[in-house]
């Protein structure tokens, strides 16, 4: 039996105390909200705070878990050979606790950005959504399946 191939990743919606977020610009993917991969061995919560550690030099607490993603289709990456396979992905709210805003080999910007013009910068689709998920938060976790390529397509979204 082939085990199955998935990336799991995860992503940081860091608010301060004066409705500021952070975002980081990155080479491929413009304004984003700092998360990434999970590494072999790492837990989800470890690799989130040192995902937004190395990418904007902010520390941060994990609050609570607000949406599940499941990105369900294959493409390529960037250098047009490599399969990027099917991702999950974790959203999560937290604060910040310390740090100096810094770039890392992985960004090219960093800054804290007024919630209500997050989504002026952010121009990636799923990412606009995750955000969006974000600003509607109850308590109830959302759950998106969606395709990023060759376009943007929502095959599922709910509450959990």
């Amino acid at each position: 039996m082939k085990m199955p191939t998935h990336i799991v990743a995860v992503g940081g919606i860091v608010e301060d105390t004066k409705n500021n977020i952070l975002l980081v610009k990155t080479q491929h993917g413009g304004w984003v909200f700092p998360g990434g991969q999970v590494e072999v061995g790492e837990n989800l919560l470890d690799a989130l705070v040192r995902e937004v550690q190395e990418e904007s030099g902010i520390n941060i607490e994990i609050v609570n878990l607000i949406g599940v993603y499941s990105n369900t289709g294959v493409h390529k990456w960037y250098d047009g050979i490599t399969d990027v396979p099917t991702k999950l992905m974790l959203d999560y709210v937290c604060k910040p606790t310390g740090g100096e805003l810094t770039t890392s080999i992985e960004t090219t910007e960093v800054r804290w950005i007024q919630k209500d013009q997050v989504l002026e910068l952010i121009t990636a689709p799923a990412i606009r959504e995750r955000f969006q998920a974000y600003l509607k938060f109850k308590g109830d976790i959302t759950y998106m399946d969606y395709v990023t390529h060759p376009d943007f397509v929502i095959n599922k979204e709910r509450m959990i």
